[in-house]
This record gives structure tokens, sequence and C-alpha cells, in this order.
């Protein structure tokens, strides 16, 4: 018994660590059968077997502890939360410190701050303002210098209406940065925040309109031009244009600075370089004017000259950067077309007869002549070479400008407005019969306009105009085309009752008599022949206006012809607004004395309608105000004074001249011949 009681505490005990064991083996197969359950279902049954195997090893033989493997983990575990404790405190240190820091400076100027250059980092807003003031104040009424694209400009800070808010400027100061870095490196570095400023939008817009037209430049591209035969590089600038918003922004934060500020600009590139200017200059431009070109024309030639060349030849930019020659026909066709017209046969428009108030058309001609075009399109390649060079003309047949066909479709039938004017001095006549053979005949097509300027071209004595008498600022005169302005006169009338659009003339200054109130025209051109003051009207019906002028010594008649639409009726109202004359004294060499004439306003009503129904189309007013002419007078020289009797030597009543002292002779008055003047109509120039 009691060696089967000292036999069973071994088992027991050997039973109390199985059970442990066990413990450990359930623990490895739990682990094992989850292994199994993550791997392919073939290797399921052997992971089984493995795992019931090392159930009998487990069962069989106590399980080995690791302390060593326990300890390392903790002294890991140890040192993490070491790290972490060290970390937030740093961090929570570093808070406090910061939100002490954004404490401490609420209300003051932020740290490492600078207004317009001026240090006010730390300070209160108030000593910050009276600082600000101070520095910035003298310098306020000086131009604000700046710089664009390598030049120098000015801003007027006064006219442009630029001035400082100084609370906002401050308060701008004053705004603490959150961010926590930009506050550590406030301690390093300063931060220029510029001014808050105050403008009149109105001036300040035009200011920056006139900075942006002395900066802006358009790029131009490289090219060669010729100076007498001599060509000469002129190389590429790429354009510049001033970044208007971003200059605004900058301009309004810093011109309290000192500066220059420097303005931001955007290139504007070119396609040209200088490489390809001088490859232009060498291959091109100095063979082109080497030597003439000879211009090869049926049964005739014409020499085309180095000095023409150098005028029409000009270059252009193509896409790869190289420059393209390009000719002037202009220059080409005056310079040799007159030597080879005889080798063309010119065309001749349809014209249209009158005679016997019938409309007949007389036929149109074709021609042949040069097509310039193709022949001046042969010299770019002629022109790179040196030596005997020609090109040969290209003829083509030319069609007339109006063929027959396109005149009998215009619509061409009776008079659809008619006006006649009287009365003019000889030689006003000659200048009213030249003009209007130059526009009799002239054609209207549809939607185009007529512009007596642009038909008839300079109008002086190589056209056969005379002088004639003008008036000129109220005063007779005379000037070369003197009286075209009563040709002017009736051809706006006969418009007017025709119906056309008005679309430019112009009233003389001065009422002439002769003409209806309202209802008139002045023309005028400069030496040269480019157009002051034109007539203007504009065919907007759907066929066209021939126009039929007939002079005769005493009248100029204007007729329009086309297909009638309208019936016209003119209304002139009653003058007002009278002007008294004023009195002008001349002297009398030059002078023609006249009465003078009230100045007044008028208006005149052109009631529209259509032909056939009478239904009014519309209404068209028009106010005109003629000033007033001056009376003029005309000085008479005063008589030179009878020379008083000389003193006789015994007489003691007269007195004696001082010895030694020289009479002083009286101004002789200006004279002159007189100079009739005859006056006409208009200002000084047309008459």
């Amino acid at each position: 018994m009691q060696e089967n009681s000292s036999t069973d505490q071994p088992q027991a005990a050997t039973h109390d660590g199985a059970a442990v064991e066990m413990a450990q083996v359930t623990q490895d197969t739990a682990d094992a059968t989850v292994e199994m359950a993550v791997k392919p279902a073939t290797e399921q049954p052997q992971a089984t077997q493995d795992a019931a195997d090392a159930t009998v090893e487990i069962a069989l033989e106590p399980v080995a502890t690791a302390p060593e493997e326990s300890e390392v983990d903790s002294a890991r575990t140890r040192k993490l939360r070491k790290a972490g404790i060290i970390t937030a405190a740093v961090v929570g240190g570093l808070a406090v410190l910061y939100g002490l820091d954004l404490l401490l400076t609420q209300g003051d100027v932020a740290r490492g701050r600078t207004v317009a250059g001026v240090d006010v980092a730390g300070m209160t807003s108030a000593d910050a303002e009276a600082l600000l003031r101070t520095e910035l104040e003298p310098r306020l009424g000086e131009p604000v210098r700046l710089a664009a694209a390598g030049a120098d400009h000015t801003l007027d800070p006064a006219e442009s209406g630029l001035r400082i808010d100084w609370a906002a400027t401050v308060e701008q100061a004053t705004q603490q940065p959150l961010n926590p870095f930009t506050r550590l490196a406030s301690f390093f570095t300063t931060d220029e925040i510029g001014v808050v400023s105050a403008t009149e939008p109105q001036r300040f817009d035009a200011a920056l309109g006139r900075l942006r037209d002395e900066i802006d430049r358009d790029a131009v591209e490289g090219t060669v031009r010729f100076d007498g035969l001599t060509p000469v590089a002129e190389n590429p600038v790429p354009g510049v244009r001033l970044d208007l918003p971003h200059a605004r922004a900058q301009i309004l934060r810093d011109w309290a600075s000192r500066g220059p500020l420097v303005l931001p600009v955007t290139e504007l590139p070119v396609r040209t370089t200088p490489e390809s200017v001088q490859t232009a200059l060498a291959q091109i431009a100095a063979p082109a004017v080497s030597g003439p070109v000879a211009v090869r024309g049926e049964g005739k030639d014409a020499d085309l000259r180095p000095e023409v060349i150098a005028a029409a030849l000009t270059f252009e930019p193509r896409e790869d950067g190289s420059l393209a020659p390009k000719i002037d026909q202009r220059p080409v066709v005056d310079a040799v077309g007159p030597e080879l017209a005889s080798t063309e046969e010119r065309g001749r428009s349809a014209r249209f007869d009158f005679t016997g108030g019938k409309v007949t058309i007389e036929p149109s001609t074709h021609g042949r002549g040069i097509d310039w075009a193709a022949t001046v399109g042969q010299l770019p390649d002629v022109l790179r070479n040196r030596g005997d060079r020609e090109v040969t003309a290209t003829y083509a047949a030319q069609p007339a400008a109006l063929t027959t066909e396109a005149a009998q479709q215009l619509g061409i039938k009776e008079v659809i407005g008619e006006f006649t004017t009287q009365g003019f001095a000889y030689d006003s006549g000659i200048n009213i019969r030249t003009v209007a053979e130059k526009v009799d005949g002239a054609v209207v097509k549809p939607g185009e306009t007529f512009s007596l300027n642009g038909y008839t071209g300079p109008r002086g004595t190589e056209q056969g105009y005379v002088y004639a008498g003008v008036i000129e600022s109220g005063r007779p005169g005379r000037a070369v085309g003197g009286g075209i302005s009563q040709f002017a006169t009736t051809l706006f009338n006969a418009g007017y009752f025709a119906g056309m659009k008005d679309t430019e003339h112009k009233e003389h200054s001065y009422y002439i008599s002769r003409y209806p109130e309202g209802r008139e025209a002045t023309v005028f051109q400069n030496p040269d022949g480019s157009s002051v003051i034109d007539l203007k009207f504009t065919n907007d019906s759907q066929t066209g206006v021939v126009i039929q002028t007939i002079w005769t010594p005493s009248d100029i008649t204007v007729r329009l012809w086309g297909t009638k639409r309208y019936d016209i009726q003119s209304i002139t109202g009653e003058r007002f607004n009278y002007t008294s004359p004023w009195t002008d004294v001349m002297p009398a060499g030059n002078c023609s004395p006249s009465s003078g004439a009230s100045g007044f306003s008028v208006n005149d009503t052109r009631v529209i309608r259509e032909t056939g129904t009478g239904e009014e189309v519309r209404r068209e007013t028009r106010t005109v105000v003629y000033r007033a002419q001056p009376r003029i007078v005309c000085q008479e020289p005063e008589p030179e004074p009878e020379p008083e009797p000389e003193p006789s030597p015994t007489s003691s009543s007269q007195p004696q001249p001082d010895a030694g002292s020289t009479p002083v002779p009286e101004p002789e008055p200006e004279s002159g011949d007189s100079d009739d003047q005859q006056t006409s109509d208009a200002p000084a120039g047309d008459g």
C-alpha cells in the first residue's frame, strides 16, 4: 500500500507536468491549424499529419521556455516608451513656447518685418506708424523710379492719385504669421511687405496707360534696307509688353520704396536672327543692285535701273526665320511701263451716252497688255545673280473695267436726281468745267461710295486748274482750284434728290446767297492732293448710278441716272440764332471793303417717299450753322503833314530850336496798289 502510495505520487507529478505540456501542445496544435488554414488544400493532409506527430512528440517531452527572448522584448518596449515620453515632452514644450511667443507678440509688428525698407519689427502699432510717417512722408512727393526692359521711367504719385493708407499698412504689418517654421525663421531673416495704397482709380489707370505706352513696343523683324544703293542690315528687335496686372500690384505695394522698381514685362519673340539678315544681305540684296535688269517686251525693251530695284526690293520673314525677297510692283511699273506702253493694246470700258435724253451704251473693247504680276514675279530669282540679267515680259488679255454686259445690267434708264447752279466768274468757270469733265460718266455701282476728292485726285495747275476766288476766314482771297465748291454743291444736291445716302459732306462756314440754305457743300485739298474736306455719297440701291455733267459759261448741271425709286421733298426751316457781324479794319493796300453779313442757323429736312405709292420711307433733318461775315473797312493812309514854313531870321517871335537838336521825322504809312478780289464761295483751296 505504501509503495503504491509512494508510487502514485510521482505519477501525479508526472500527470501534472503532462497537463502543462498538453496545454502547450494544444496551443501549438491551434497554431498549426491556423497555418494549415492558409495553405493550399493539397498541403492540409500533410500538415495534419505533422501536427499529429508534433502532438505525440510534445506529449513525450516537456517544452522548453525562452526567458532570454522575453527579456529582450521587454527592454525594447521600455526604450520605445522612453523615447515617446521624451518626444512628447519636446513637442509639448515647443507648443508652449509657440503659444507664449504668439501671445506675447500679439498686437505688435511681426518679428523681422520691414515696410518700404523701414525696419518696424517688434514695434507697437503707434510706434510703427510714427516711424513710417517720419521715414516715408519726405519721399512721397518724389517721382517713383521704375525700370522695364532696360529703360528707366518715372511715375508721379500726385498725378497718379497714389497715397499711403497708414492704418491699413500698420494693420498689415501687425498680422502675425501662424506657421511655426515661419516664426522660427523670422529670428534670422527679414520680411518686406510693402505698403497698402489708396488710389483714385481713373487717374491711376490713366497713369498706368501712359506707362504702358512708354514701355510697350512691337517686335521688329530683321530686314535689309537700302541707303541709296548700299544695302544696310537691320537686326531683329524682340518686342516688349508690360505685364499690367502684376505691374499694377507691384507699384501699389512698393512705390514708397527707394527703388527703382523693376516692372515685369513679357518679351515678344522674333523669327529672324542677325545671321539670317546677313545671309539675305550677301546673297540677295547686294547682287540685286549690282546692275540693271533688262525687261524684254514684244518689239521693245526697257532697263530696270539699280535705284528702282532698291526702291522696290523689300524682305519679309519666313516661318524658319530666313528672309524672303519681295518686289513692290508699283515702282517697277512706273519705271518701265511707259517705255513698254507701245507694246500693249489698251481696252476701253463701256460708256453711257445720254444724247437726246435717251440712254445708249457704247460697247467695251478688250485689250492685251503686260501681266505685271507675272513679269515682276520673275525678279526675285534673277536678282540673286550678277552680270547681265533679264526678264521677259508676260502678256495677257485685259478685259475692260466695265464690260458691255456689266453696263447693261446696271439698270441705267432714267434721271433720278438733277440740280443746277448759276453764276460764276470766268476763272472759277475754268475750274468748274475742268472738274466737271473729269467726273462726267463716272459709274457708281450698287453699294459703292463716290468720293469727289478721291475720284478727281489732286487738283493743281498740272491738272489744268487755275487761280480763282475763294473765301478765307471770312475774307476774299485767291487759290488754285477756286470755284470747285460750286460744283460740289451742285453734285451734292443731285445726289440729295436722287435719294443717295449722304456719307460725308460739310457746308461752307459762311452762307453763299446763290446756294440753297442748309443744302450745299464745300471741298478742300492740301497742296499734295490729300483730302481735307470731301464730298461722299453711297449708292445704297440695287442698281447702278451714272453721273452726267453739263457745263455752260453761265451754269453747271449735274444729273444722276439710274432706276428711280424715291420722290424727294426738301423742307427748309426759318432762320434762327442770328449772330451779328463784327468790323475788321484792314490796310487799304490789299483790302476789298465789305458790308458783312449776319450769321444764322437753319434746319433742312429731306422727306423720302417711295415712287409710285407715295409712302413715306423716312425723314432726315440736318441743322446748319453759318458764321457771320465781318464788315471789312479799308483804312486809307493818313496824308503826310504839310511842312511848316521856315522861321524868318529877322523875326524874334518865332522860337528857335535848341542848339544841336535833330528833328525826328514822322513815320510814313504803308502803301500798296489796290487789287480787286473776286469773292467766291469756299475756304482757301477750292472755293
